[in-house]
């Protein structure tokens, strides 16, 4: 019944299986799709919102939950038990298995992040796609000036850093095999706004240098997020 079901479901949305499973895969796999990422995510996007009522049918018995921005154009899926943007928690633990593990470094350098994009979007720096411009340099300083700390002595390293935040749809950089130099010119994400939550920046900013515990930094919080999962984050008289 479920094969005849999921059959007759792909038939209305014009898939078949094999793109349907590419989708849910790469969602799943990646935790976010972002359309101007690349030609993949963009095709990937498109073919979502034909289907995006059969996607969260399938991923809610899971206990997964997604938010989808439709004015920024990209997909999140959030683990079991994590706070949702404009949506209710939910009642039962769970014990972290899909959430990703992130490292001091790269929690440290989200945070900035945030505190840049909040920085940029107060002065009208954003352009149309809700990103900000920020030098390799920028991020640095802003690690020392707020954390005491430094981007990695090693450009492996920092490539790999970067390779993080890229992953995580947060930052977009030029070239696959950056050099990872001062120069280096970050577009930080409108995804970045929703990603921290406001008791990580409180922390932070009152906490003397210490970088928040990695499960406070991605705890969306409603004040920064929209009123239900499908809307944007920002206003549009904010642009």
């Amino acid at each position: 019944m479920i094969e005849q079901a999921l059959e007759e479901a792909l038939a209305q949305c014009k898939l078949t299986r094999s793109e349907f499973s590419e989708l849910l895969v790469r969602l799943l796999d990646y935790g976010v799709i972002c359309r101007d990422e690349s030609n993949i995510e963009t095709v990937l996007y498109d073919r979502f919102q034909r289907c995006e009522p059969l996607i969260r049918e399938w991923v809610s018995p899971l206990g997964l939950r997604l938010q989808h921005d439709r004015r920024f154009q990209f997909i999140r899926v959030y683990p079991p038990g994590a706070e949702v943007p404009g949506m209710p928690d939910q009642e039962e633990p769970h014990h972290g298995g899909f959430r990703a593990r992130l490292s001091q470094q790269e929690v440290a350098a989200i945070l900035v992040l945030r505190v840049e994009y909040d920085k940029s979007l107060r002065e009208g720096q954003v352009d149309d796609q809700g990103c900000v411009a920020l030098t390799l340099e920028a991020l640095e300083l802003g690690l020392r000036n707020l954390l005491k700390m430094s981007l990695p002595d090693k450009l492996a390293e920092r490539k790999q850093l970067l390779k993080k935040l890229r992953q995580l749809r947060l930052i977009q950089f030029s070239g696959e095999e950056s050099e990872a130099v001062v120069e280096t010119l970050l577009r930080v994400r409108p995804t970045i706004a929703q990603f921290v939550s406001e008791a990580a920046l409180a922390q932070l900013l009152e906490g003397g240098g210490e970088v928040p515990a990695a499960e406070t930094v991605t705890r969306a919080e409603a004040r920064l997020t929209p009123s239900s999962e499908d809307q944007s984050l920002f206003a549009e008289s904010q642009e």
